[in-house]
């Protein structure tokens, strides 16, 4: 994928107002015109299309790295994912899961509470309330690789095995509470 993540007016096909950029006015007035970029346009739908939507990462300075966040900040556009009341309970994904499969650089132990990083559940929060239960999204469990670096080649198999395992039964887990702020 050759995905820009940087938003701008090459979001759109056409725009409302030439001499002022205000994204989410413009995502609206895309919405009403199905005037997205093609690479947003195309994203968008894969989102529409999916029934679990798996976001694979590593843990960059407490959240997303900056080009997924760019995505991010392109593709969930006001109007088309979000908006006109359609958010959390009511979002436009609603009925549709989502899972964070991430790795981190440090160890378990220092991603609990009163750890040195603080609880992960934490951590992740915004990323679970405040992008995927936003826009509608069940949440499901993070899968979350705690420092990879220093394992052996067994202890990644092992884990990929255990991956690939709750894959195959995913559609059978619940959502969980990611709470609120």
């Amino acid at each position: 994928m050759n995905f820009n993540p940087v938003s701008s007016r090459q979001n759109f096909k056409t725009v409302k107002n030439q001499n002022y950029l205000k994204l989410q006015l413009e995502e609206k007035y895309a919405t009403e015109m199905n005037s997205f970029a093609e690479d947003i346009d195309s994203e968008i739908e894969k989102i529409e299309w999916c029934d679990l939507m798996i976001w694979q990462f590593p843990l960059w300075w407490f959240g997303l790295p900056a080009v997924f966040k760019g995505w991010v900040d392109r593709v969930f556009a006001m109007g088309r994912v979000y908006g006109g009341g359609q958010i959390y309970e009511t979002g436009v994904f609603r009925g549709k899961r989502a899972l964070l499969s991430l790795t981190t650089g440090g160890a378990e132990d220092i991603y609990i509470k009163g750890g040195f990083n603080g609880d992960i559940n934490g951590i992740l929060r915004p990323i679970h309330r405040g992008m995927l239960q936003f826009v509608g999204f069940d949440v499901l469990a993070p899968e979350i690789v705690y420092a990879p670096v220093r394992m052996t080649d067994e202890q990644r198999v092992k884990i990929l095995e255990n991956y690939a395992a709750r894959l195959k039964e995913i559609s059978k887990e619940s959502a969980i509470d990611v709470g609120i702020y």
